[in-house]
């Protein structure tokens, strides 16, 4: 489908605006999911639809521009808000309602929402409903655990590898690191990486400011899976 942008931005009156593509697929089989009703709001305002998009065979709607603050608050730490928040409604026969909740726009960026759908085994339909979190570039979060600059390393049976190994899934503790009672979860190193830089970083920064920061993000993320997970599980 030849990509079309809608001008929803304009209609409202707002100079600025950003781009909103969502990509639905099935939760079994990761099949896209065509023929399927997207409604967009202001997350402020849940039941005044201000776009109402349907997905094609390969499970995607149409660019829509949606109106969103100015580019420069994404470019100065402290400013308010740099992005506009939607909520997503997506409806499909066979399929059970998913409501996705927060999804940031800024300004002059294009911002894909994948979304997936469960199919209904029951003829009752239970909506799920997904909640994005502030950024953390403006949201109030507790601040992050300082660390030694220089850690021991009296512990036996340590490992040097010859070359830069990636590994397929790294393990995220869902707690902090003496919570033993916190659960935690595989998940592959690439979304890691994606779902990290998408929270710590804004898509209107400059290109090379991008890449450094996810550069550093994945010097990290491998620094301690193979000088702590991978120390503390072989």
């Amino acid at each position: 489908m030849p990509v079309t942008i809608l001008h929803s931005a304009q209609a409202n009156g707002s100079p600025y605006a950003g781009n909103l593509k969502v990509s639905v697929t099935s939760t079994v089989g990761m099949i896209p999911v065509s023929d399927a009703t997207v409604k967009i709001s202001y997350k402020g305002m849940p039941d005044s639809i201000i776009e109402t998009l349907d997905t094609d065979i390969s499970g995607q709607t149409e660019e829509i521009g949606l109106p969103a603050p100015p580019p420069e608050l994404s470019l100065e730490p402290g400013s308010e808000q740099p992005y506009s928040e939607y909520n997503i409604e997506v409806n499909a026969p066979g399929y059970e309602p998913v409501t996705v909740s927060g999804t940031e726009i800024l300004a002059d960026t294009l911002a894909l929402q994948p979304i997936e759908m469960t199919p209904v085994e029951t003829e009752r339909q239970e909506e799920e409903t997904i909640v994005i979190p502030d950024h953390t570039l403006y949201g109030e979060y507790p601040p992050k655990i300082p660390e030694d600059e220089i850690k021991p390393m009296d512990e036996t049976g340590e490992i040097v590898l010859s070359r830069v190994v990636i590994p397929e899934y790294v393990v995220v503790h869902d707690g902090t690191p003496d919570d033993y009672t916190a659960p935690n979860y595989y998940v592959r190193y690439k979304d890691y990486i994606k779902n990290v830089a998408s929270s710590e970083i804004y898509a209107t920064w400059p290109e090379n400011a991008i890449y450094a920061n996810i550069l550093a993000i994945m010097s990290v993320t491998l620094n301690r899976v193979y000088t702590e997970w991978y120390r503390n599980h072989h």
